[in-house]
């Protein structure tokens, strides 16, 4: 039985002034029915551009070059556009990152869901949707008498929660959830992350969670993906990635990051600055800032070898 969602050597492109960038470049990886992937990595490293191929809503001048993207063995990338209209919310949907950008304010927060409801179901009646909404509410902890309400007379926090509820309602097995918690204050985020634990395991829901947030990410994730220049460096068990970091880039990420349980070790940043990809260095992206770096590191990239449970692009490992 193939995974739920398998992704093979992805290539993703976009065309500037400077040149051609690829924001993803050569990214395979597979997960199963339930399983939680944190994507981690510094910004503009790639991770939102790979959650926005799987959904094939990649903006302009980005387009998809290469690869395959496999949802239940279905090819996604070469499906036709209406189709994979179908499939977007249904199969796979996404939780934006910023819900004040991504809710109509001037739509009333029930018209979005009768709005995707009748896009996916066009013989539903007005109030089938209405009665669905309300009862999405109530598992999404929003009062019903809300939901006549505008994006603006919402806080943060239950904004999130009606972008939430917009991607879970059609039932997607599949759900992106790109820094959902970045605008929000630390008391909201858990509350905000703990609602999407408790969806996860009442629905069996498969979930790709993009964040900045280490913390985030051991808390939450079955599997860490650690994304280095638009490439998956790293990628294995969260706790096999945590206890024993192999990647140099991985062991920065985590020294970079306040430890709580040994709140004794000092953070250190990795120096440098992630390269320009409309000109990247030769070899492996990450040697100009790795303090392990060695004769073949600048010369060739490295190939993903399997390390126990892991893969690792790292010519330590070859």
């Amino acid at each position: 039985m193939p995974p739920l969602l398998s992704v093979q050597e992805l290539v993703v492109q976009y065309s500037t002034l400077r040149g051609e960038v690829k924001a993803v470049n050569d990214v395979s990886f597979s997960l199963e029915t339930a399983a939680t992937l944190g994507l981690v990595g510094e910004s503009a490293c790639g991770k939102s551009t790979l959650g926005f191929s799987i959904l094939r809503i990649v903006p302009p001048p980005g387009r998809i070059l290469g690869g395959k993207i496999e949802l239940q063995g279905v090819d996604l990338i070469n499906l036709p556009l209406e189709e994979m209209r179908r499939i977007r919310g249904s199969q796979v949907s996404m939780i934006f990152q910023d819900p004040m950008t991504s809710l109509n304010p001037l739509l009333r927060i029930r018209d979005h869901f009768i709005e995707l409801f009748q896009t996916h179901e066009p013989s539903i009646k007005k109030e089938e949707a209405v009665a669905r909404t309300v009862r999405l509410f109530d598992a999404l902890g929003i009062a019903e008498d809300r939901i006549g309400d505008y994006p603006h007379q919402f806080s943060g926090g239950m904004r999130q929660r009606v972008m939430i509820g917009l991607a879970l309602a059609l039932e997607p097995r599949l759900v992106i959830a790109d820094e959902p918690t970045t605008s929000l204050d630390v008391i909201v985020e858990a509350q905000v992350l703990e609602l999407l634990k408790l969806l996860r395991e009442k629905r069996r829901l498969t979930l790709i969670l993009i964040t900045h947030n280490i913390g985030i990410v051991a808390e939450m994730t079955d599997l860490v993906a650690v994304m280095y220049a638009g490439q998956i460096v790293e990628i294995g068990p969260t706790g096999d990635i945590f206890e024993d970091p192999l990647h140099p880039y991985t062991k920065g990420l985590l020294e970079s990051a306040p430890n709580v349980l040994h709140p004794e070790q000092s953070m250190r940043p990795i120096p440098g600055i992630p390269p320009d990809l409309a000109s990247p260095p030769t070899g492996c992206k990450f040697h100009p800032r790795c303090p392990r770096a060695f004769k073949p590191c600048p010369l060739r990239e490295p190939t993903p070898m399997a390390q126990g449970r892991r893969l690792v692009a790292c010519h330590l490992y070859d």
